[in-house]
């Protein structure tokens, strides 16, 4: 079966995520006479009538948020004149200009937006799957919580992999573990000590410099140039390829992340990150295809900040090329991360392809505007922030 309208600009929007429904809610605002005319159809395929707050998986494996809070039906945040269909894409026709999807229905498209996201690759590690906490799923979530709840005091190694989804994620759930076990009262049975891949203790030099006075301050030891090689999780040792070990009681892990399979398995580019242009945010080599969020090669963050503005470009210049022929806009590298820094304290990094992040002091008042963001999502992801 075939979906499409006649003469119809046909906009297709591949992914429920933040990237993927901003977009189609911008573009059925900014076209919606276009739409009413008939002369442009959007339609979103998703692989779940779900959509999830992903941020929140980390508030889920401390018990400061229960699973539930971080979903909403996926058609209640769409504008009502979006087709949207619970049929992931299991095939891309670039060259027909068309997609199959699992249910073995094929959707032709004149303008299509792949927004499919990422997915963390523990196996990828031996040993890691079987030794390691994780929260980047609903599943992991609940069971680091519940094996944080069970642990009594002893060594706690963090491991991060590369790349991985929220690039401040790292610093966040050190600083959360040290808050956690503190409020326990256990917090002199705790020996925590971070590990990170490359000579600083994160990729972005600024938040390098802010955070190691603060892994100081609360007592949080850090080896840098640690990349994991494997996990002995019988013995409790993990394994770095440069040939150091650390013995742990409990290993937090922020895993490799790679693109979805799909993506993968059609060969669009290594490690199913997508070559696309920094400006333009276009699939290279398809002016037709428009890609961001997790999905895109670009050297940005992997956040739902950088998806966000993002996709107010992508629609943008979708209605705008569709009304007079031309894009109006560049993205810039534009992201915006808060960092929850532990007491009640949170900062932000800002910046973009020609300008790094210059991290405030901590306080309060940024604190309580993340937590205030956790509800504003849902207004955010609407396309109405």
């Amino acid at each position: 079966m075939k979906y499409s309208v006649v003469g119809a600009k046909r906009i297709l929007i591949v992914g429920g995520g933040t990237g993927g429904t901003i977009v189609a809610n911008n573009l059925a605002r900014r076209l919606h006479g276009e739409i009413r005319e008939h002369k442009v159809q959007i339609s979103m395929l998703s692989a779940s009538d779900q959509h999830m707050y992903q941020p929140g998986l980390l508030y889920v494996a401390f018990g400061q948020m229960m699973p539930d809070e971080l979903y909403r039906d996926q058609a209640s945040l769409l504008e009502p004149t979006i087709d949207f269909r619970v049929d992931p894409v299991v095939k891309f026709e670039l060259e027909k200009k068309q997609v199959t999807t699992k249910s073995g229905d094929v959707h032709e498209y004149d303008v299509l937006v792949i927004a499919t996201g990422s997915r963390m690759v523990p196996n990828e590690i031996p040993g890691l799957e079987e030794g390691a906490e994780f929260f980047y799923t609903e599943e992991s979530a609940i069971k680091m919580f519940k094996k944080l709840r069970e642990f009594e005091g002893g060594k706690v190694a963090i491991t991060v992999g590369v790349p991985h989804k929220c690039p401040i994620a790292p610093v966040e759930v050190t600083f959360s573990l040290h808050d956690y076990f503190k409020a326990r009262g256990i917090r002199d049975k705790v020996q925590i000590k971070y590990h990170y891949p490359i000579n600083r203790i994160h990729s972005i030099e600024n938040v390098a410099k802010w955070a190691q006075p603060e892994f100081d301050r609360i007592g949080v030891e850090y080896e840098t140039l640690f990349n994991v090689e494997e996990v002995d999780a019988e013995n409790k040792i993990v394994k770095s390829l440069e040939g150091t070990e650390s013995e742990y009681d409990l290993l937090i892990s922020i895993p490799e992340h790679r693109g979805m399979e799909v993506i993968e398995e059609h060969e669009f580019g290594p490690g199913g990150w997508i070559p696309t242009d920094r400006h333009q945010l276009t699939m290279e080599g398809q002016d037709n295809i428009y890609v961001l969020g997790d999905t895109t090669n670009l050297p940005v963050s992997k956040t739902g900040s950088a998806a966000h503005f993002q996709a107010e470009v992508v629609s943008e210049n979708i209605a705008s090329i569709i009304k007079i022929g031309a894009p109006v806009r560049d993205y810039k590298g534009k992201v915006y991360c808060f960092i929850e820094a532990g007491h009640d304290r949170a900062t932000y990094a800002m910046f973009d392809y020609l300008n790094p992040p210059d991290l405030k002091p901590p306080n309060k008042s940024m604190h309580w505007f993340k937590m205030s963001y956790n509800q504003m999502y849902w207004t955010s992801v609407r396309g109405l922030l």
